[in-house]
């Protein structure tokens, strides 16, 4: 049985797009690798990196702050994805699946935020 951060959805569905969109980004142009390659990849990377990073922090103030990120890092990815298809690199379908699949993960870091503020507020008061 999975304990710790494996039970947290928001990581599962980030570690699901970042998996996808690196086995997916291998189907773009050559002279794409070290430009937008690399940058969906780091930043789908970041995603699941910060929420792992937030879940080991201490503080709540802390784990908020590493939640804050990971869901600035989906916002880059979500316009990186919609720029690939303005380049033609991914079809429109493909696009819209990504994108609302990074909608729904940041619906899910903004219910993380408000739950971890919850706590904290718990805790103070």
């Amino acid at each position: 049985m999975a304990t710790g951060i494996e039970n947290l959805i928001i990581y599962k569905q980030s570690e699901r797009i970042e998996i996808f969109l690196h086995k997916f980004t291998e189907k773009f142009p050559v002279d794409e690798r070290y430009r937008m390659v690399d940058q969906i990849r780091r930043a789908s990377n970041a995603i699941s990196s910060n929420i792992a990073e937030s879940y080991g922090r201490y503080s709540y103030k802390e784990k908020v702050r590493y939640m804050h990120i990971a869901r600035g890092e989906a916002s880059e990815l979500r316009q990186l994805i919609i720029r690939a298809q303005k380049k033609n690199y991914i079809k429109e379908d493909s696009m819209k699946f990504v994108e609302e699949k990074i909608t729904e993960l940041m619906k899910g870091i903004n219910g993380y935020i408000k739950f971890l503020r919850n706590k904290d507020n718990q805790l103070t008061a």
